[in-house]
């Protein structure tokens, strides 16, 4: 009798070891999805890598020299020299007279 209980809770740890690596924390499907959790974090600390580089880049171009300020004032504030003529072209559908 005692082998018979003692085959028993050996084949209920078993069981209980089974349960655990299937549904309980730490499991299988846990271990994948911090896996996807891990490749996604990594991916977008990758981007944010590259953003930082070109702000540095940026400010390290600001610190050095005018001409990325006269570009951005041209670009974003529609700065004019005097002397120049500015020309816009817009792009789009043209309405019929």
């Amino acid at each position: 009798m005692g082998s018979r209980t003692v085959a028993l809770l050996l084949l209920l740890l078993l069981m209980l070891i089974h349960l655990q690596l299937w549904s309980g924390h730490g499991s299988i499907g846990d271990v994948a999805q911090m896996r996807a959790q891990l490749s996604a974090q990594q991916a977008a600390n990758a981007k944010a890598r590259l953003a930082n580089e070109h702000l540095d880049a940026e400010v390290q171009d600001l610190k050095q020299g005018l001409d990325i300020v006269e570009e951005k004032a041209r670009s974003e504030l529609g700065m004019v020299k005097p002397g120049e003529v500015y020309v816009e072209v817009l792009r789009g559908s043209r309405s019929k007279p």
